[in-house]
Protein backbone atom coordinates (compact mmCIF):
# COMPACT_ATOMS: atom_id res chain seq x y z
CA UNK A 1 0.00 0.00 0.00
CA UNK A 2 1.49 3.22 -1.08
CA UNK A 3 1.73 6.13 1.58
CA UNK A 4 -0.95 8.41 0.14
CA UNK A 5 -3.62 5.02 -0.03
CA UNK A 6 -2.28 4.44 3.50
CA UNK A 7 -3.34 8.02 4.34
CA UNK A 8 -6.32 7.84 2.37
CA UNK A 9 -7.68 4.54 4.23
CA UNK A 10 -7.20 6.09 7.62
CA UNK A 11 -9.09 8.94 6.69
CA UNK A 12 -12.25 6.66 5.71
CA UNK A 13 -11.82 4.43 8.59
CA UNK A 14 -11.38 7.24 11.05
CA UNK A 15 -13.27 10.23 9.93
CA UNK A 16 -16.07 8.41 7.90
CA UNK A 17 -17.75 5.46 10.69
CA UNK A 18 -18.96 2.62 8.79
CA UNK A 19 -22.43 1.56 9.07
CA UNK A 20 -23.06 -2.01 7.79
CA UNK A 21 -27.32 -1.23 7.88
CA UNK A 22 -26.92 1.92 6.18
CA UNK A 23 -24.34 1.61 3.15
CA UNK A 24 -25.65 3.95 0.81
CA UNK A 25 -25.26 6.72 4.01
CA UNK A 26 -21.93 6.54 4.07
CA UNK A 27 -21.42 6.14 -0.03
CA UNK A 28 -22.87 9.53 -0.08
CA UNK A 29 -20.92 10.60 2.47
CA UNK A 30 -17.63 9.30 1.20
CA UNK A 31 -18.07 10.24 -2.64
CA UNK A 32 -18.77 13.49 -3.98
CA UNK A 33 -19.42 14.03 -7.82
CA UNK A 34 -16.05 14.50 -9.42
CA UNK A 35 -17.25 14.89 -13.25
CA UNK A 36 -20.35 16.07 -14.76
CA UNK A 37 -21.69 13.53 -17.19
CA UNK A 38 -24.63 14.03 -20.23
CA UNK A 39 -25.93 11.11 -21.39
CA UNK A 40 -27.05 10.27 -25.30
CA UNK A 41 -29.12 7.68 -25.89
CA UNK A 42 -31.88 5.32 -27.87
CA UNK A 43 -33.63 5.15 -24.50
CA UNK A 44 -36.55 3.51 -26.85
CA UNK A 45 -34.52 1.14 -29.11
CA UNK A 46 -32.65 -1.61 -27.39
CA UNK A 47 -32.75 -1.66 -23.73
CA UNK A 48 -29.48 -1.66 -22.32
CA UNK A 49 -29.10 2.19 -22.58
CA UNK A 50 -32.27 2.04 -19.69
CA UNK A 51 -29.42 -0.23 -17.88
CA UNK A 52 -26.69 2.15 -17.98
CA UNK A 53 -28.98 4.87 -17.41
CA UNK A 54 -30.19 3.51 -14.34
CA UNK A 55 -26.37 2.37 -13.34
CA UNK A 56 -25.43 5.97 -13.50
CA UNK A 57 -27.92 7.20 -11.16
CA UNK A 58 -26.85 5.70 -8.48
CA UNK A 59 -23.33 6.62 -9.30
CA UNK A 60 -22.14 9.42 -6.80
CA UNK A 61 -19.06 10.20 -8.59
CA UNK A 62 -20.80 11.50 -11.41
CA UNK A 63 -23.16 14.50 -11.76
CA UNK A 64 -25.58 14.13 -14.45
CA UNK A 65 -26.22 17.51 -16.31
CA UNK A 66 -28.62 16.15 -18.44
CA UNK A 67 -30.11 13.17 -20.42
CA UNK A 68 -31.14 13.48 -24.38
CA UNK A 69 -33.28 10.97 -26.14
CA UNK A 70 -31.83 9.96 -29.54
CA UNK A 71 -33.60 8.48 -32.54
CA UNK A 72 -32.74 5.30 -33.95
CA UNK A 73 -32.24 4.83 -37.87
CA UNK A 74 -35.26 5.10 -39.67
CA UNK A 75 -37.71 2.07 -39.79
CA UNK A 76 -35.85 0.40 -36.96
CA UNK A 77 -37.20 -3.01 -35.25
CA UNK A 78 -37.10 -1.45 -31.76
CA UNK A 79 -39.37 1.68 -33.17
CA UNK A 80 -40.95 1.74 -36.31
CA UNK A 81 -42.66 5.57 -35.46
CA UNK A 82 -41.05 8.94 -36.71
CA UNK A 83 -40.99 10.20 -33.26
CA UNK A 84 -38.19 8.11 -31.72
CA UNK A 85 -36.51 10.85 -29.88
CA UNK A 86 -39.30 12.05 -28.51
CA UNK A 87 -40.14 8.72 -27.52
CA UNK A 88 -36.40 8.13 -25.52
CA UNK A 89 -36.89 10.90 -24.12
CA UNK A 90 -40.13 10.02 -22.44
CA UNK A 91 -39.03 6.29 -21.31
CA UNK A 92 -36.01 7.84 -19.80
CA UNK A 93 -38.88 10.31 -18.00
CA UNK A 94 -40.38 6.93 -16.95
CA UNK A 95 -37.56 5.34 -14.97
CA UNK A 96 -36.65 7.95 -13.55
CA UNK A 97 -40.17 8.91 -12.44
CA UNK A 98 -39.49 5.04 -10.97
CA UNK A 99 -36.59 5.85 -9.19
CA UNK A 100 -38.21 8.88 -7.70
CA UNK A 101 -36.00 11.39 -9.59
CA UNK A 102 -38.30 12.54 -12.10
CA UNK A 103 -37.70 16.80 -12.39
CA UNK A 104 -34.23 16.80 -10.59
CA UNK A 105 -32.35 15.95 -14.17
CA UNK A 106 -33.08 17.97 -17.54
CA UNK A 107 -34.30 15.00 -19.71
CA UNK A 108 -35.06 16.47 -23.30
CA UNK A 109 -35.23 15.18 -27.11
CA UNK A 110 -32.94 15.03 -29.86
CA UNK A 111 -34.12 15.31 -33.59
CA UNK A 112 -35.76 12.83 -34.44
CA UNK A 113 -33.70 12.56 -37.88
CA UNK A 114 -30.18 12.29 -38.75
CA UNK A 115 -28.05 14.52 -40.44
CA UNK A 116 -28.54 15.23 -44.71
CA UNK A 117 -24.97 15.68 -44.51
CA UNK A 118 -21.62 15.43 -42.69
CA UNK A 119 -21.30 19.49 -42.24
CA UNK A 120 -24.32 20.77 -41.83
CA UNK A 121 -25.77 20.63 -37.88
CA UNK A 122 -29.02 19.86 -37.22
CA UNK A 123 -31.06 22.02 -34.32
CA UNK A 124 -32.50 20.68 -31.47
CA UNK A 125 -32.74 20.76 -27.36
CA UNK A 126 -30.26 17.91 -26.89
CA UNK A 127 -27.34 20.14 -29.13
CA UNK A 128 -28.51 23.31 -26.88
CA UNK A 129 -28.19 21.25 -24.17
CA UNK A 130 -24.78 20.23 -24.55
CA UNK A 131 -23.54 23.76 -25.77
CA UNK A 132 -24.82 25.31 -22.41
CA UNK A 133 -23.16 22.82 -20.53
CA UNK A 134 -19.62 22.68 -22.07
CA UNK A 135 -19.64 26.64 -22.19
CA UNK A 136 -20.04 26.89 -18.49
CA UNK A 137 -17.30 28.73 -16.54
CA UNK A 138 -18.16 28.15 -13.29
CA UNK A 139 -16.97 24.95 -12.49
CA UNK A 140 -13.90 22.67 -12.73
CA UNK A 141 -15.22 19.34 -12.90
CA UNK A 142 -14.53 17.61 -16.67
CA UNK A 143 -17.66 17.02 -19.17
CA UNK A 144 -18.05 13.62 -20.47
CA UNK A 145 -20.52 13.09 -23.40
CA UNK A 146 -22.11 9.60 -23.53
CA UNK A 147 -23.37 8.37 -26.21
CA UNK A 148 -25.07 4.92 -26.63
CA UNK A 149 -26.37 5.66 -30.13
CA UNK A 150 -25.77 7.58 -32.80
CA UNK A 151 -24.28 11.23 -32.66
CA UNK A 152 -26.56 13.28 -34.28
CA UNK A 153 -26.58 15.74 -31.35
CA UNK A 154 -22.85 15.99 -30.13
CA UNK A 155 -22.04 16.10 -34.10
CA UNK A 156 -24.53 19.24 -34.17
CA UNK A 157 -23.41 20.63 -31.32
CA UNK A 158 -19.67 20.77 -32.25
CA UNK A 159 -20.60 22.13 -35.94
CA UNK A 160 -22.84 24.67 -34.26
CA UNK A 161 -20.02 25.89 -31.74
CA UNK A 162 -16.31 24.29 -32.75
CA UNK A 163 -15.02 25.78 -29.32
CA UNK A 164 -16.91 23.09 -27.40
CA UNK A 165 -14.23 20.27 -28.72
CA UNK A 166 -11.58 21.30 -26.21
CA UNK A 167 -14.17 21.32 -23.41
CA UNK A 168 -15.54 17.77 -23.18
CA UNK A 169 -14.54 14.09 -24.01
CA UNK A 170 -17.01 12.09 -26.12
CA UNK A 171 -17.03 8.32 -25.10
CA UNK A 172 -18.57 6.79 -27.71
CA UNK A 173 -20.35 3.19 -27.94
CA UNK A 174 -20.08 1.85 -31.90
CA UNK A 175 -17.76 1.74 -35.21
CA UNK A 176 -16.42 -1.98 -36.04
CA UNK A 177 -13.73 -3.69 -35.66
CA UNK A 178 -10.17 -2.24 -36.48
CA UNK A 179 -8.36 -4.72 -38.94
CA UNK A 180 -5.19 -4.42 -36.92
CA UNK A 181 -6.90 -4.95 -33.24
CA UNK A 182 -9.86 -7.52 -33.91
CA UNK A 183 -11.55 -9.45 -35.70
CA UNK A 184 -15.53 -8.55 -36.95
CA UNK A 185 -17.97 -11.47 -35.57
CA UNK A 186 -19.50 -14.14 -37.36
CA UNK A 187 -22.26 -12.70 -39.09
CA UNK A 188 -21.83 -9.43 -38.75
CA UNK A 189 -23.48 -5.96 -39.61
CA UNK A 190 -21.88 -3.37 -42.35
CA UNK A 191 -21.96 -0.96 -41.58
CA UNK A 192 -22.10 -1.30 -37.63
CA UNK A 193 -25.37 -0.75 -35.70
CA UNK A 194 -24.59 2.19 -33.88
CA UNK A 195 -22.52 4.27 -36.62
CA UNK A 196 -25.22 3.09 -39.50
CA UNK A 197 -27.90 5.02 -37.02
CA UNK A 198 -26.55 8.20 -38.32
CA UNK A 199 -23.50 7.86 -41.08
CA UNK A 200 -23.15 11.41 -41.15
CA UNK A 201 -22.83 12.08 -37.87
CA UNK A 202 -19.71 9.48 -37.30
CA UNK A 203 -18.22 11.07 -40.25
CA UNK A 204 -18.52 14.85 -38.78
CA UNK A 205 -17.15 13.84 -35.18
CA UNK A 206 -14.11 11.70 -37.17
CA UNK A 207 -14.18 13.94 -40.35
CA UNK A 208 -14.55 17.16 -39.49
CA UNK A 209 -14.09 17.98 -35.76
CA UNK A 210 -11.52 17.89 -33.39
CA UNK A 211 -13.14 16.48 -30.23
CA UNK A 212 -11.39 14.57 -27.91
CA UNK A 213 -12.85 10.85 -28.58
CA UNK A 214 -12.45 7.78 -26.75
CA UNK A 215 -14.08 4.90 -28.93
CA UNK A 216 -15.54 1.50 -27.87
CA UNK A 217 -16.12 -0.50 -31.21
CA UNK A 218 -18.18 -3.41 -31.60
CA UNK A 219 -15.45 -6.06 -30.39
CA UNK A 220 -15.21 -3.82 -26.93
CA UNK A 221 -18.57 -3.50 -26.34
CA UNK A 222 -20.03 -7.34 -27.08
CA UNK A 223 -17.46 -7.93 -24.10
CA UNK A 224 -20.63 -6.80 -21.94
CA UNK A 225 -22.36 -10.12 -21.23
CA UNK A 226 -25.23 -10.24 -18.58
CA UNK A 227 -26.23 -13.95 -18.08
CA UNK A 228 -30.11 -14.42 -17.47
CA UNK A 229 -29.01 -16.08 -14.50
CA UNK A 230 -27.42 -12.94 -12.73
CA UNK A 231 -30.14 -10.99 -14.41
CA UNK A 232 -32.98 -13.06 -12.10
CA UNK A 233 -30.16 -13.32 -9.02
CA UNK A 234 -28.89 -9.51 -8.82
CA UNK A 235 -31.31 -7.70 -10.80
CA UNK A 236 -34.58 -8.49 -10.39
CA UNK A 237 -34.94 -8.77 -6.36
CA UNK A 238 -34.21 -5.30 -6.22
CA UNK A 239 -37.59 -3.18 -5.70
CA UNK A 240 -39.19 -1.95 -8.68
CA UNK A 241 -36.20 -0.78 -10.92
CA UNK A 242 -34.98 -4.37 -10.62
CA UNK A 243 -38.42 -5.76 -11.99
CA UNK A 244 -38.59 -2.61 -14.65
CA UNK A 245 -35.35 -3.55 -15.90
CA UNK A 246 -35.95 -7.48 -15.87
CA UNK A 247 -39.18 -6.99 -17.16
CA UNK A 248 -37.85 -4.92 -20.14
CA UNK A 249 -35.32 -8.00 -21.56
CA UNK A 250 -37.66 -10.22 -21.10
CA UNK A 251 -40.16 -8.78 -23.09
CA UNK A 252 -37.90 -8.04 -25.73
CA UNK A 253 -36.56 -12.02 -25.38
CA UNK A 254 -39.79 -13.35 -26.10
CA UNK A 255 -40.33 -10.67 -28.97
CA UNK A 256 -37.17 -12.16 -30.68
CA UNK A 257 -38.23 -15.81 -29.96
CA UNK A 258 -41.42 -15.11 -31.44
CA UNK A 259 -38.94 -14.28 -35.31
CA UNK A 260 -37.04 -17.45 -34.31
CA UNK A 261 -33.90 -15.70 -32.84
CA UNK A 262 -32.46 -17.67 -30.30
CA UNK A 263 -30.34 -15.35 -28.27
CA UNK A 264 -29.44 -17.91 -26.21
CA UNK A 265 -28.75 -17.01 -22.23
CA UNK A 266 -26.88 -13.89 -22.52
CA UNK A 267 -27.93 -10.59 -23.38
CA UNK A 268 -24.81 -7.58 -24.60
CA UNK A 269 -25.50 -4.88 -22.01
CA UNK A 270 -23.07 -3.00 -24.42
CA UNK A 271 -24.21 1.06 -23.23
CA UNK A 272 -22.64 -0.28 -19.69
CA UNK A 273 -18.97 0.49 -20.52
CA UNK A 274 -20.11 4.07 -20.62
CA UNK A 275 -20.27 3.84 -16.59
CA UNK A 276 -17.53 1.59 -16.48
CA UNK A 277 -15.15 4.41 -18.49
CA UNK A 278 -16.54 7.17 -16.46
CA UNK A 279 -17.82 6.78 -12.94
CA UNK A 280 -15.67 3.91 -11.99
CA UNK A 281 -12.02 5.51 -12.96
CA UNK A 282 -9.65 5.24 -10.58
CA UNK A 283 -9.07 6.93 -7.10
CA UNK A 284 -5.93 8.72 -7.42
CA UNK A 285 -4.26 9.47 -10.95
CA UNK A 286 -8.03 9.37 -12.32
CA UNK A 287 -8.33 7.11 -15.27
CA UNK A 288 -9.93 4.05 -16.74
CA UNK A 289 -7.23 2.31 -15.43
CA UNK A 290 -8.65 -1.36 -15.13
CA UNK A 291 -9.41 -1.25 -19.20
CA UNK A 292 -7.21 -1.22 -21.91
CA UNK A 293 -6.63 0.99 -24.73
CA UNK A 294 -5.03 1.77 -27.92
CA UNK A 295 -4.23 5.02 -29.18
CA UNK A 296 -4.49 5.48 -32.85
CA UNK A 297 -4.30 7.98 -35.15
CA UNK A 298 -8.26 9.46 -36.06
CA UNK A 299 -9.51 7.72 -38.93
CA UNK A 300 -11.80 8.99 -41.40
CA UNK A 301 -15.32 7.80 -41.70
CA UNK A 302 -16.23 7.10 -45.58
CA UNK A 303 -19.87 7.38 -46.96
CA UNK A 304 -20.32 3.16 -46.39
CA UNK A 305 -19.33 3.72 -42.85
CA UNK A 306 -15.58 1.62 -42.95
CA UNK A 307 -12.54 3.03 -41.73
CA UNK A 308 -10.00 5.58 -44.16
CA UNK A 309 -6.65 5.96 -42.48
CA UNK A 310 -5.83 9.27 -41.74
CA UNK A 311 -2.07 10.00 -40.78
CA UNK A 312 -2.96 13.29 -39.84
CA UNK A 313 -6.08 12.92 -37.23
CA UNK A 314 -5.59 13.34 -33.94
CA UNK A 315 -5.13 10.65 -31.51
CA UNK A 316 -8.37 9.08 -29.88
CA UNK A 317 -8.66 6.17 -27.85
CA UNK A 318 -9.81 3.27 -29.06
CA UNK A 319 -10.88 0.59 -26.19
CA UNK A 320 -10.28 -3.13 -26.99
CA UNK A 321 -10.72 -5.22 -23.30
CA UNK A 322 -12.88 -3.96 -20.56
CA UNK A 323 -13.04 -4.69 -16.78
CA UNK A 324 -16.35 -5.98 -17.12
CA UNK A 325 -16.18 -7.83 -13.24
CA UNK A 326 -15.71 -4.01 -11.94
CA UNK A 327 -18.68 -2.85 -14.25
CA UNK A 328 -21.08 -5.40 -13.34
CA UNK A 329 -20.39 -6.32 -9.91
CA UNK A 330 -20.62 -2.24 -8.91
CA UNK A 331 -24.15 -2.66 -10.76
CA UNK A 332 -25.22 -5.48 -9.24
CA UNK A 333 -23.96 -4.06 -5.62
CA UNK A 334 -25.55 -0.99 -6.32
CA UNK A 335 -28.92 -1.97 -7.29
CA UNK A 336 -28.23 -4.10 -3.39
CA UNK A 337 -27.69 -1.00 -1.37
CA UNK A 338 -31.23 0.42 -2.87
CA UNK A 339 -32.67 -1.93 -0.37
CA UNK A 340 -30.37 -0.96 2.61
Amino acid sequence: MTRINRLAYLLLFFVIPFNSSAQNTVMSKAVTPRMRVIIDNDFSGDPDGLFALTHLLLSPSVEIRGIIGSHLKVGDGFDHSATQADNAAKKATELLTLMKMAGKIPVVAGSNTGMQNDTTAIKSAGVDLIIKEASRTDTNLPLYVICGAGLTEIASAALTDSKIASKLTLVWIGGPEYADLALPPPNYSSPEYNLNIDINAARAVFNHTQLKLWQIPRNGYRQALLPYSELLTKVKPHGEIGKYLTTTLENLMGRLQQYHLNIGETYILGDSPLVLLTALQSSFEADPSSSEYTLKPCPNINAQGGYDYNAGGRNIRVYGRLDINLMFNDFFAKLELMDK
